[in-house]
């Protein structure tokens, strides 16, 4: 079943692409070159019927020797010609490519540079394609390494002579300060000059930038563009070629466990970007679309997009560069069906691949972090990628260098990538913190983090999911379609539940962005931390359809979070609170400890901080402010505490605690409930409370009366027919379909919070922090056997992939008797608990009103089959 994005056909093989290519006189000794920027995946070229070779890159531009236009001269020989064995006549050629997207070198079944569950598994060639004509002697490479410290960057460049013979001149590099740049002193070319009859020419050269020069970073991406010229002669023949690079000043370091550029502490808030192009089936080859991709992301507070087992199009790194977003790169995704170190083609792959890379992106300043795959999987992968690490930071130090995304953890790496520090994990459901204990906001991972000698960054964090949009689906004009999407909304309209997809998708939504916002700030509060990496800003397609992002495979919002909500709790400068808990008591106080986490450009110079509890309305009800400090660059900075007597407060409510920096303006706020000490939870008279449908029962409906059915949360669905619905707090993590039903398999509440039923207990349409409390002491009522037109007083919103009517509380009329069945334990342990003796407290109070009037009918029958579905006792 396609739970996942789809073509409308699906083509694995050989595809051949031919035409005639008019080669002109004018190019007379003239070196072509076929270049072809994004083949996917492997090319073998002719021209006319004479074969050139092939190329296996996935990342990089495949380039091929066409040879040389002919007549040559006698100063270059046709028989000593080096790199161009071949003279091309001018005029007609045939030019014929064969691509090939099969599996040609194992790399992971999974890699997303070749999955069939992100981009698709497309055949054929984007980007530029074009035959370029070169002198004989000419650049072929120019690499920048830049040393901001001492005011220079030494440069290393490559020139080929393809005469055959000797040659002589000069190379002149000369560079030009970023635009717009004031009191920048013109900087001193430099010149080399050179007389050799070697195939390739490989000097070294530096030039001092002065004193004043400019640094690249996030906030202030400043570009230099290097600029080399050749000038060669063999005997009477002159060559001229030039090539120009752009690169900035800056400089990678570590400060303990904290990454740093340019000597400031940097945390990297990064997303993933898994090559999810669903309309071209190929990332962009066009930087105004990674502008715009950009763009959204640094909107959410990000500062650096990893690209999860692949590495982009050379524009995803000028626009990279001219934004100041940082970038992580790798090259595949070997755990499935293949592994590292054990000597397969993969092995020498990858070191190929990282080789290409750096060749052709190696001189943008946004490139910072390298890491050779996701998730590795073999016995000798350690081994393996503890060469690999030692090798390449050796080679190429302007980036750091780790083993892989996720593991291993090698003396080697100069930081790690690990799962560990998250709030949940995969395979931990119900026994991970947001499910397993009481909302708080004190927890953080210094401990981990104080065991690690290196910068460590949090791997894949969040993967919250939230239900399908299905208003995405007209978006899909291209390459893949939404099959996924229409099967989700099938199941959800034959459940007769299709008119509620839009709340579904608001109420999740919300529950999402409360688990975002509580993952990102545990890692915020944590000393030390190198930075986090999303799973993800938006969503990933594939995997059976992990709808993980607060923005869609467009990277459009979804309606629920704007860019400017999410970045209060994900930014440069985040404000934090620690909470022991949420929620409290009137006889109470409210304790917590400020801080703040800043990665600016640079201190806040007397920054006030204030706090205030607001009401539901909007109203300040407290208020105060901190002593004013300058606030360095780092986190774990205290900025004082708050104490809060709640006796002066209504209750019960919602507040939010909001503490705001005067100037800059920076603002945060955190949900806390302050309840009564005590409520009145006795039945009140003409209520009758059971936990079966007993004689009493069914005798008080049968004579008009009212019945709060309380149903045991132990019990358990018969039969292999109905699988157990599995609730948490939590929304449900990755998916259920490739997690092999990993719990939660629910998506959090949706209700109503202007019935009356809520007159008492203060909520939101969606889950909140409260909604904690009783959701872990109830388990969701399967109400598929009841009439369609029944519809709980708080729905539980299913799984997307079984789409089942679920309830907490259903009201319903029985002959002439009313009804409430609720399934969230109101009986046990209320002294300790108040907000589920608040609840009870409100439906009983409910209960006893007028506005207690069910409007559907169930027969006995109904009720029946319902419970023992349920695996309840009728009597």
């Amino acid at each position: 079943m396609p739970f996942w994005l789809q073509p409308d056909k699906y083509y694995a093989g050989v595809a051949w692409y031919q035409r005639e290519v008019e080669i002109p006189s004018d190019w007379v000794g003239k070196r072509l070159v076929l270049y072809l920027e994004r083949p996917h995946w492997e090319t073998r070229v002719w021209l006319d019927d004479r074969y050139l070779g092939s190329n296996n890159s996935l990342f990089t531009p495949h380039v091929y020797e066409l040879g040389v236009v002919g007549l040559l001269t006698n100063e270059v020989d046709s028989e000593k010609v080096g790199c161009a064995t071949k003279v091309l006549s001018p005029g007609k050629h045939t030019l014929t490519i064969r691509v090939d997207n099969r599996r040609i070198i194992d790399i992971g079944e999974n890699s997303h540079g070749i999955s069939d569950h992100t981009q698709g598994n497309w055949n054929g060639i984007v980007g530029r394609m074009e035959i370029i004509a070169q002198p004989l002697v000419w650049l072929e490479d120019v690499q920048v390494f830049p040393q901001l410290s001492n005011h220079c960057v030494r440069v290393r460049v490559e020139m080929h002579n393809a005469t055959g013979g000797r040659v002589y001149g000069t190379i002149s590099l000369s560079v030009e300060p970023p635009s717009g740049a004031a009191g920048l002193r013109e900087i001193k070319p430099v010149v080399c000059k050179f007389d050799t009859d070697k195939d390739v020419f490989t000097p070294e050269l530096e030039i001092l930038l002065g004193n004043t020069v400019l640094a690249w970073d996030e906030f202030s991406p400043a570009l230099y563009t290097l600029k080399a010229e050749m000038v060669a002669r063999a005997a009477e023949t002159k060559f001229e070629h030039t090539r120009s690079v752009k690169f900035g000043l800056r400089e990678l370091g570590i400060q303990g466990t904290q990454f740093t550029i340019n000597g400031r502490k940097t945390f990297f808030r990064g997303t993933l970007e898994c090559c999810v192009f669903p309309n071209t089936g190929h990332p962009p080859v066009k930087i105004e679309e990674w502008r715009r991709i950009m763009r959204i992301a640094k909107s959410f507070g990000l500062n650096m997009l990893r690209f999860h087992s692949y590495c982009p199009p050379e524009v995803a790194f000028d626009a990279a560069d001219e934004l100041g977003m940082y970038l992580q790169v790798e090259t595949c995704w070997p755990n499935q069906s293949t592994t590292l170190g054990d000597g397969k083609p993969v092995d020498s792959w990858v070191y190929e691949e990282t080789d290409r890379i750096l060749r052709h992106y190696g001189n943008h300043p946004s490139f910072v972090l390298m890491a050779a795959c996701n998730e590795p999987g073999g016995k000798n992968a350690g081994a393996f990628l503890a060469k690999y690490v030692q090798h390449f930071k050796t080679k190429d130090p302007r980036r750091l260098w780790t083993s892989g995304a996720g593991w291993p953890q090698i003396p080697e790496n100069q930081f790690h990538i690990t799962p560990d520090p998250r709030i949940q994990w995969w395979g931990g459901g119900l026994r991970t913190r947001i499910n397993a204990r009481p909302p708080e906001t004190i927890t953080d991972f210094r401990d981990y983090i104080n065991a690690r000698k290196v910068p460590v960054i949090s791997h894949e964090i969040g993967q919250w999911c939230v239900y399908p949009d299905f208003d995405e689906i007209p978006k899909y004009t291209g390459y893949l379609k939404p099959k996924n999407f229409e099967i989700f909304r099938d199941f959800l309209e034959a459940h007769h539940l299709g008119d509620l997809a839009r709340q579904f998708l608001l109420a999740s939504g919300k529950l999402q962005v409360l688990c975002y916002k509580e993952e990102i700030e545990s890692a915020l509060r944590t000393p030390g931390i190198g930075g986090f990496q999303l799973l993800g800003l938006t969503d990933f397609p594939g995997q059976g359809t992990a709808l993980v992002g607060v923005l869609d495979a467009f990277w459009d919002e979804k309606g629920y979070v704007s860019a400017q909500e999410f970045r209060r709790f994900c930014n440069e400068t985040v404000l934090l609170a620690r909470f022991r808990k949420r929620v409290f008591t009137s006889d109470e106080r409210l304790e917590s400890l400020l801080e703040v986490a800043h990665f600016g450009p640079g201190p806040l110079q007397d920054a006030l901080p204030v706090w205030k509890l607001v009401n539901d309305s909007g109203h300040v009800v407290l208020g105060g402010a901190l002593m004013p400090r300058t606030i360095p660059v780092g986190n774990g900075i205290e900025l004082g505490r708050v104490s809060i007597d709640l006796n002066t407060v209504p209750a019960p409510a919602r507040y939010k605690f909001v503490v705001e920096l005067v100037q800059p303006r920076v603002q945060n706020d955190w949900d806390i409930w302050v309840y009564p000490t005590t409520v009145d939870t006795n039945v009140p008279p003409g209520i009758v409370v059971t936990h079966r449908l007993n004689e009493e029962a069914q005798a008080t409906l049968d004579i008009g009366g009212k019945v709060l059915l309380l149903i045991p949360t132990s019990a358990k669905v018969p039969g292999a027919e109905r699988e157990e619905v599995v609730m948490g707090f939590s929304s449900i993590f990755w998916n259920t379909a490739w997690t092999q039903r990993q719990a939660p398999h629910t998506l959090g509440i949706l209700c109503d919070p202007l019935h009356p039923l809520f007159n008492e207990f203060p909520t939101d349409f969606h889950s909140n922090w409260q909604w904690w409390y009783l959701i872990s002491r109830a388990r969701a009522m399967i109400m598929d056997h009841l009439p369609p037109s029944l519809r709980p007083l708080v729905f539980v919103i299913d799984d997307w992939f079984t789409a089942r009517r679920l309830g907490l509380v259903i009201e319903a009329r029985v002959g002439i008797g009313k009804l409430l069945i609720c399934s969230v334990d109101l009986e046990n342990d209320l002294g300790s608990d108040p907000v589920r003796r608040q609840f009870r407290y409100s439906l009983l109070r409910y209960m006893q009103s007028e506005a207690f009037q069910p409007k559907i009918e169930l027969t006995k029958e109904d009720l029946v089959e319902f419970l023992r579905a349920n695996g309840w006792e009728v009597n």
